[in-house]
């Protein structure tokens, strides 16, 4: 086991304290940034999603429309 005398003895970390901490911040950062990301991420894709469904709705009201002004264009005719 180790023990160290003092903070700054902790904080070192025998000479390696800088890649110590510094991996630790990294993993730290990621896994505080990684869950934001996702969330974020979801919002994004429920929204594209929200907007396409919204799109083809649309698109199938007009393909209706078009469809039943053509039947009656050409029921007329005959």
């Amino acid at each position: 086991m180790i023990y160290w005398h003092s903070l700054s003895d902790f904080l070192a970390m025998g000479s390696h304290g800088l890649y110590v901490w510094g991996s630790f911040i990294v993993m730290a950062a990621l896994m505080i940034l990684e869950p934001v990301r996702l969330v974020r991420g979801r919002k994004s894709l429920i929204a594209r999603l929200k907007r396409q469904y919204r799109a083809e709705k649309l698109d199938r009201r007009a393909a209706g429309a078009a469809q039943s002004a053509h039947s009656t264009m050409l029921e007329e005719s005959h």
